[in-house]
């Protein structure tokens, strides 16, 4: 079925939400997130403060999961005619509700509602290109964006005779540091991954300036054939795959689970979201953040792109609920949360000047690796091949690459027939959305 179908309705057949507000009650706006751990803290402590600012609309926080069960949590609510007034959707979501016309209000059309002006130019190029449609109308607001980095525990590479204060930097000096801590016996395992398609797919292709598919990876046209089984990418996974056999390297899961191999101590190396960072400092591990490794090769590593999430407005909601959403945008868009959401979180700042902010209060210098992420995605101007992923369907295309990661991890097959099937059955996935 093509993911289109999913909001095949118009925003004409879409019923008109009674706004909660009334004489004494304030409009009530709630907002379906996938945040959990030490993030769900930070979305419910934001609420919070925006609902103790004022008293005319109080936002709900209402935790549905992970991001995939979040995103359809919000398309049935939307057939049903119960949307939520703010949608937390991941970044492979994106083409999905860009697809859907109608389903959604535009962002800067929200803030317009609400007497605000949308400037673009505030806010960091690389976050807001990604969320937004080629003219430059922005469709979501980039709540929580982050970039792929890697987390080490000093003291299993101490322990292993490797230097604590220098991170490896390449992908063959990640692995030859991996082997060394599992033979030293320094942690069970050496590395291990959150989101191997995000990671080591999508942001590989980026990182290492080669193609994920065709029509710069889909931003530049619909009809996109995969190209991640060229050789890179064989290689690549083939090595993982031989890691996992005698356990250097330890899947995790399909979305953020390894994380927790990391935060208990069992693998030394873990490459994640830099807005893991929470739950790793709540861990009280002995860690360090290194930039993502890349494969040796004349102008690598390129730049990274945004993951993390953004959130969605749906359409058919009332003036003041609009209004609402528009003023809850503009107080998560101040400097200071920005800054200090960055700062507390580990995702970047999506304005500019959070960032000069942060830069100017000394926080970088104290902590010079928590602008890892931000220098990653904004130190090179990206290529066709860096600019982003985005299908109409990525989230099925991505549970298809799972399916053939973990048949390669499990010993069913080799590298080069997991990156071909993958290539196979994600084109015609990608050709059947489009119908």
């Amino acid at each position: 079925m093509s993911f289109k179908l999913f909001f095949a309705s118009t925003a004409a057949s879409v019923a008109m939400m009674a706004s909660a507000s009334g004489a004494f009650a304030a409009t009530e706006l709630q907002w379906w997130h996938a945040m959990s751990g030490a993030n769900n803290e930070v979305v419910e402590n934001l609420a919070k403060e925006f609902n103790d600012s004022q008293s005319e609309y109080k936002v709900v926080p209402v935790y549905k999961g992970s991001y995939p069960e979040t995103l359809n949590a919000g398309i049935a609510a939307f057939r049903a005619k119960q949307a939520p007034a703010i949608l937390q959707v991941f970044d492979a979501g994106s083409g999905v509700m860009m697809s859907a016309q109608g389903a959604v209000m535009p962002v800067a059309d929200v803030l317009k509602k609400g007497g605000y002006t949308f400037d673009k130019s505030e806010y960091l190029a690389g976050i807001v290109a990604y969320y937004s449609k080629p003219d430059g109308t922005m469709l979501s607001f980039p709540y929580n964006s982050s970039s792929p980095v890697m987390y080490y525990n000093k003291d299993a590479f101490k322990k292993a005779g490797l230097n604590p204060d220098d991170a490896p930097k390449t992908w063959p000096e990640v692995f030859a540091a991996a082997e060394k801590i599992k033979k030293s016996g320094a942690s069970a395992c050496g590395i291990t991954s959150t989101w191997l398609t995000w990671i080591q797919t999508e942001n590989f292709a980026a990182w290492n300036n080669v193609p994920y598919g065709t029509n710069e990876n889909g931003l530049a046209g619909t009809d996109v054939k995969l190209k991640v089984n060229a050789p890179l990418f064989v290689e690549h996974f083939q090595k993982l795959a031989d890691l996992a056999k005698d356990g250097t390297f330890r899947y995790g899961g399909r979305t953020s689970e390894a994380k927790q191999l990391f935060t208990s101590g069992e693998c030394a190396i873990l490459t994640e979201s830099s807005g893991g960072l929470g739950d790793i400092i709540k861990s009280g591990i002995n860690y360090g953040i290194g930039q993502l490794p890349y494969y040796p090769g004349e102008g690598r590593p390129q730049n990274t792109i945004p993951g993390g999430a953004s959130l969605w407005v749906f359409g058919g909601k009332s003036d003041a609920e609009y209004k609402g959403i528009a003023q809850f945008f503009h107080f998560l868009s101040q400097t200071k949360i920005q800054a200090r959401l960055h700062q507390v979180s580990g995702y970047l700042p999506i304005t500019k000047a959070a960032y000069e902010d942060t830069k100017k209060s000394g926080f970088y210098e104290k902590n010079p690796a928590r602008e890892t992420p931000i220098l990653q995605m904004m130190g090179k101007a990206p290529t066709a091949n860096s600019k982003g992923v985005r299908l109409v369907n990525l989230p099925q295309v991505r549970d298809i690459m799972n399916e053939e990661y973990e048949a390669l991890l499990a010993g069913k097959q080799d590298a080069k027939t997991t990156m071909d099937h993958i290539v196979e059955r994600g084109d015609a996935a990608i050709k059947k959305a489009q119908r």
